[in-house]
């Protein structure tokens, strides 16, 4: 009976789809790889491979027989894409670029046309039809159990790329987005907000918190911000090139303004307001929210609470004091009203007006 095994697996290395050959240290088994013509060892990981050719699989049955057991669960086809398409990906996203998409927006539409073009690796462009789309998304996004907002990603970045192809059989104007589920913001009380802006006593970590929740911002909007965007005389930030590459104004609160003098004078930041630990570098996504983390547990919230609930809370609160939903609009950049008014539904000045009918009955 065959005590070793020898277990088979297929990636792509170095731009090339290697067969991997994994086995328990043994030297018997080590010398018999080396009988394979182009095998190497990769210390990246921690395996012998050999390219995927039909060869060499003939070859790894021929030489480990009756030595080893060979394993080929791991053994499955990697998709890969063709030149012809690969190439097409590139100048989508010098398209998306010349447009003047942000390198987010174009990072996360050249990730989604990839994944469905992957999919249909087997196609050229010209023979991808509406149906398929149809079947990507229940084969792939439903039956993977996806996002209607992933889903939504994909649509959009299929509609821009099969704008810039030729000869294709796909009708652009009949791709329809995803029905997107009405979800309410989630919103943090005062006292929760009070909290966590005190958690911190670093100086620079309570002034970014601070300073997101007091005018609104996306976390991307606070790490862009400069020394010259602060208009101190005036008591305002101006946002520049957020989503849908607009400027906004925002209103810089008083108490805000001194907590970021005295931020200033401790660390003295000289182009971004919020620098790395090396001058002139932006602080980072992941420090940002490490920073947001490292307050929520501080203060013992066990809601899986995120960065983004700040800029919804300010915007609730700001309704709640009783500020015009078409100011609020325009302090968080909005671009539709209704994205907006969906705040109406989460304020408790307006929910706690409503009387149960519980209320009158003669109980």
């Amino acid at each position: 009976m065959k005590s070793k095994t020898i277990q088979l697996e297929r990636l792509k290395h170095k731009n090339q789809i290697r067969l991997l050959i994994r086995f328990s240290y043994d030297d018997s088994l080590k010398e018999l790889v080396k009988k394979l013509n182009g095998a190497f060892w990769s210390n990246t990981l921690k395996s012998w491979y050999v390219d995927d050719t039909d060869e060499n699989l003939t070859k790894i049955q021929t030489i480990f027989k009756d030595k080893a057991k060979i394993d080929n669960s791991k053994l499955k086809p990697i998709r890969i894409l063709s030149n012809e398409t690969t190439l097409k990906i590139g100048e989508f996203k010098l398209w998306l670029n010349s447009k003047r998409y942000s390198p987010n927006t174009i990072k996360t539409y050249s990730d989604a046309i990839n994944t469905f073009l992957l999919f249909y690796n087997q196609k050229s462009l010209a023979e991808i039809t509406n149906q398929d789309i149809i079947k990507f998304n229940n084969e792939y996004i439903l039956a993977n159990n996806y996002s209607a907002s992933f889903q939504n990603q994909v649509v959009n970045a299929i509609k821009l790329f099969f704008r810039t192809v030729q000869n294709k059989s796909i009708d652009v104007e009949l791709i329809h987005r995803p029905k997107r589920p009405t979800l309410l913001p989630n919103v943090l009380s005062k006292e929760e907000v009070t909290k966590i802006l005190k958690a911190h006593k670093n100086i620079k970590h309570k002034s970014m918190l601070s300073l997101i929740y007091s005018c609104g911002l996306r976390r991307s909007e606070l790490l862009n911000l400069k020394m010259t965007d602060i208009n101190a005389e005036r008591n305002l930030i101006v946002i520049r090139n957020a989503k849908g590459n607009k400027d906004r104004v925002v209103p810089l609160s008083i108490k805000v303004l001194d907590l970021l003098r005295e931020y200033y004078k401790a660390y003295k930041p000289q182009t971004w307001l919020f620098e790395g630990e090396n001058n002139n570098t932006q602080y980072s996504e992941n420090s940002l929210q490490n920073v947001f983390k490292q307050a929520i547990a501080k203060v013992g919230i066990k809601k899986p609470v995120t960065l983004h609930w700040l800029r919804h809370s300010y915007a609730t609160h700001l309704l709640e004091s009783g500020t015009d939903l078409r100011y609020i609009q325009e302090l968080l950049g909005h671009k539709s009203s209704k994205t907006t008014e969906i705040y109406t539904h989460v304020t408790e000045k307006s929910i706690s007006k409503i009387k149960s009918p519980f209320d009158n009955l003669n109980i």
